[in-house]
């Protein structure tokens, strides 16, 4: 199977969504590479980068997910580093 590394962008304008967000999160843990999150106090909102080494059918699956939280927009950008669970 083969596994792509991407980072996704993660806008929390709703921070009751928040708790829900980490859920999903937690349960892709084994593919996430890393994540940073800034609070941005001025505006009440979080920004959260994820970066992740998955195959793009869990990558989508989990954008799909944090997608449809209230309040929380995202975006994944895809790199072209691809590898294969044999190698």
């Amino acid at each position: 199977m083969e596994s792509r590394v991407a980072v996704m962008s993660i806008i929390v304008e709703n921070l009751e969504s928040v708790e829900k967000l980490n859920a999903i999160l937690h349960e892709y843990g084994n593919y996430i590479i890393g994540r940073m999150g800034i609070p941005y106090r001025q505006k009440s909102i979080s920004i959260l980068s994820v970066a992740i080494d998955a195959p793009q059918d869990v990558t989508s699956a989990l954008t799909g997910k944090i997608g449809r939280l209230a309040g929380i927009s995202v975006k994944t950008a895809y790199s072209g580093v691809v590898t294969r669970d044999d190698q």
